[in-house]
């Protein structure tokens, strides 16, 4: 094949997918439409709690005008992380949605089905045999870790999908996976420069957030020589600043990206204005590598949350805020330990957050030594159980409503809650545990493909 064509039909599913653009771009005669669905964005709680961060409606919104174009045209569509994290819950439930639809619109399709979700006794094996390795920076891990995660998926490369598409498949669900790899599979298996293939992925998968101007999808095109980038849509048009600066968008390095089987090479690529809305890139090498490796992500469970939201104004308590914060600390502390036998910081993680005072620069105070006119504050207790954190922050209402300052004389009332009751109860809580990547002793033993066949809309 001397090109291949795609359509990058959105740079998130469930961001929405202008289907009039899309119209339109099939007439490119796109060998391909493809998708990616999730990110490690959103933290550790969609991975943790098997759950997705797009409503239903959102995602079967954009699939619909997906498969509705894939139906049209005859060509594969591919869908990448799965439900945002990739899990197995993730892959059921977007597998679900294309069911639904499929069923709603009757239409006829092979369907693969990638997951890759991981065993823990499997990486376990592999950690004992130092198959596992920290990337920077990365937390520290045992052989318990695995045991201890409530989930873990491992981020493909093109190799599953190549070979699902090469196994016939229509359209693929897919597991975590490489944001890149989804457009730069079908290159890549046609014989097309890896460089150009993985480079044109990674501006790709983020759909027109590398364009200037309005709404609509970006097409693809991968020759021997070049990877052409245009968008299709109203007002919209790609330049080679905005290509350029989206080739360096979430990379550690400027020129060297790494993935499973090896690294994009940046440093010769250029970037050339084809005409008003598209850009053509050359240059762009790849570099395969001996070793090949498969990013693990990890999340446990590390409590559960519940937090109170309020806002301080009194020009007093302003004035000494750190000392008036720390005094209903040491406070809550006594009352946490002779009431309900819980200590801070050992027992239950009590948390201040200071908004409008150095809330998001934490640990680097605002310039002006002025005070602020006023605060908001989210107390936030992490502890075992969701009964013992919620008590514990019960028991710092009532000190933030009426803990006092030297200035004032008598009672006052210095804190306001935004909600009643003031206490808000968030659930299990996770943290990510793994930055690693493990070294598999076979390109395809960590991910698992089944094919489904529909007819008329009806899985057989």
């Amino acid at each position: 094949m001397d090109e291949v064509r795609f359509i990058a039909a959105t740079g998130a599913l469930g961001v929405g997918v202008n289907a009039a653009a899309l119209d339109r771009a099939l007439a490119l005669r796109p060998h391909f439409i493809a998708a990616d669905a999730g990110s490690t964005d959103p933290g550790p709680f969609a991975l943790g709690g098997g759950v997705p961060a797009f409503s239903r409606a959102a995602v079967k919104r954009d699939l619909t005008a997906i498969m509705a174009a894939r139906d049209k045209v005859g060509i594969p569509a591919l869908i990448g992380s799965a439900g945002t994290a990739g899990g197995d819950p993730h892959v059921d439930w977007v597998v679900d949605i294309v069911r639904e639809i499929a069923g709603e619109f009757g239409q006829s399709f092979r369907l693969a089905v990638i997951r890759s979700e991981q065993d823990p006794a499997y990486l376990e094996g592999l950690y004992a045999e130092g198959r596992i390795r920290p990337l920077d920076p990365a937390p520290e891990i045992d052989a318990g870790t695995f045991r201890r995660s409530e989930r873990i998926v491992g981020m493909m490369g093109v190799e599953p999908l190549q070979a699902a598409l090469a196994a016939g498949a229509d359209m693929v669900v897919a597991g975590r996976c490489s944001d890149s790899a989804l457009y730069a599979a079908m290159p890549i298996a046609q014989g097309l420069p890896e460089g150009l293939a993985w480079h044109a992925g990674k501006v790709a998968e983020c759909g027109t957030m590398s364009c200037i101007g309005g709404r609509g999808v970006l097409t693809g095109v991968i020759t021997a020589d070049a990877a052409v980038l245009r968008p299709v849509g109203d007002n919209i048009r790609a330049t080679p600043l905005s290509i350029a600066a989206h080739s360096l968008y979430e990379a550690a390095d400027p020129f060297l990206q790494k993935e499973s089987s090896g690294t994009l090479d940046l440093t010769a690529s250029t970037y050339e204005a084809l005409d008003e809305t598209a850009v053509r890139i050359r240059g762009s090498a790849f570099q395969p590598t001996d070793e090949y490796t498969v990013k693990l992500e990890g999340a446990e469970r590390v409590g559960f949350q519940t937090i109170m939201i309020g806002g301080i104004r009194d020009p007093f308590i302003l004035q000494r805020l750190d000392t008036w914060l720390e005094e209903i600390r040491t406070y809550v502390g006594d009352l946490a330990e002779r009431l309900l036998g819980v200590t801070l910081g050992r027992d239950v993680k009590l948390v201040f957050h200071v908004y409008g005072d150095n809330g998001v620069t934490v640990g680097r105070k605002p310039v002006s030594a002025t005070p602020p006119r006023e605060v908001g504050i989210v107390v936030e207790a992490t502890a075992p159980t969701q009964e013992i954190a919620t008590d514990v922050v019960k028991l710092t209402r009532q000190p933030f409503l009426h803990h006092g300052v030297p200035e004032w004389m008598g009672a006052i009332t210095g804190f306001a809650c935004l909600h009643n009751p003031a206490q808000l109860e968030r659930g299990a809580v996770y943290r990510f545990n793994l930055n690693h990547v493990a070294i598999p002793r076979t390109k395809d033993e960590m991910f698992r493909t089944a094919f489904h066949t529909f007819r008329d809309g009806v899985a057989q």
